[in-house]
């Protein structure tokens, strides 16, 4: 893979930022010499340091500057502090393109852009691409997935670059903004859907009398496989479900109850209040 010649730094070295760093260090998209790292925790920074070899610093304005490509990988309840540390500085409207990607759930574009854009022409504007991005936790192995939405001042090579730094830590899929709140609903919270599903499963093998360590091998392989069969057989999840189910048979028994139960219904209407909910958070 072909590295970014650019010096990339992220505010915020928590578990998503060094997801990053390890994605990128990994892939060689970014040698460490090449990246950033600021964060309020000092002891973190050391860590990171001694990790990944990255450049290190709790001043973010330092990082700002070194930077060819900004992730704002902070807290959305610290973003308006990082926003206006970085805009109130002169140095901060630098004349030097510098491309914003923000991690931070339900911070829409236009907040970042009243804070960064605040006193800038139109020409300048260019210069400060913005991207939004939803990612997701499975970026920590590598196995993310990523919805993204740029702002009008984003080229073509602009989100080429962006997709190219998402595509270390995993998948990444264009959005309109509007759509966001939905990936944030299905694929931000989703592993929370799927961990709570294993953690009953697991729970359902030593309610039945195996041991807690083997229901949960049993659990987990079982996910594996299902989630090969879903990429390699390209059949759909309905018509698998259709062959493991047997008239009669043990599965048909448990797939009666989750009907009767409205599991699917509420697993629509949970994802849709998260929906809501991620809404009601961006405005």
């Amino acid at each position: 893979m072909l590295k970014l010649p650019f010096q990339i730094g992220l505010i915020g070295g928590g578990n998503m930022g060094e997801a990053f760093i390890a994605a990128l260090t990994h892939s060689h998209t970014a040698e460490p010499p090449a990246i950033w790292v600021s964060d309020v925790d000092k002891r973190r920074l050391t860590r990171l340091q001694n990790a990944y070899g990255v450049n290190i610093t709790n001043d973010n304005i330092e990082l700002y500057l070194n930077c060819d490509i900004v992730v704002l990988a902070v807290k959305p309840q610290q973003m308006e502090k990082v926003l206006s540390q970085i805009a109130s500085k002169p140095h901060g409207k630098s004349v030097k393109k510098k491309r914003i990607i923000s991690i931070a759930a339900g911070v829409p574009i236009k907040k970042i852009e009243r804070f960064l854009y605040a006193g800038l022409k139109e020409s300048e504007k260019k210069r400060l691409p913005i991207i939004r991005v939803m990612p997701n936790t499975p970026a920590l192995v590598l196995c993310g997935m990523s919805g993204m939405s740029a702002n009008r001042h984003a080229s073509a090579d602009d989100i080429r670059i962006a997709r190219k730094i998402l595509g270390a830590i995993g998948h990444v899929i264009e959005f309109p903004e509007r759509d966001l709140d939905s990936v944030t609903a299905l694929s931000g919270s989703g592993p929370a859907y799927i961990f709570y599903f294993v953690e009953s499963m697991i729970e359902a093998g030593s309610r039945i009398g195996l041991r807690p360590e083997d229901a949960k091998t049993l659990t987990l392989m079982t996910l594996k496989g299902a989630h090969a069969l879903l990429e390699n057989r390209h059949e759909g999840p309905e018509k698998l479900r259709r062959k493991v189910t047997s008239p009669g048979g043990t599965t048909e028994a448990a797939l009666s109850i989750l009907e009767k139960r409205r599991v699917k219904d509420t697993i629509i209407y949970a994802i849709e209040a998260a929906a809501k909910r991620a809404k009601e958070l961006s405005r």
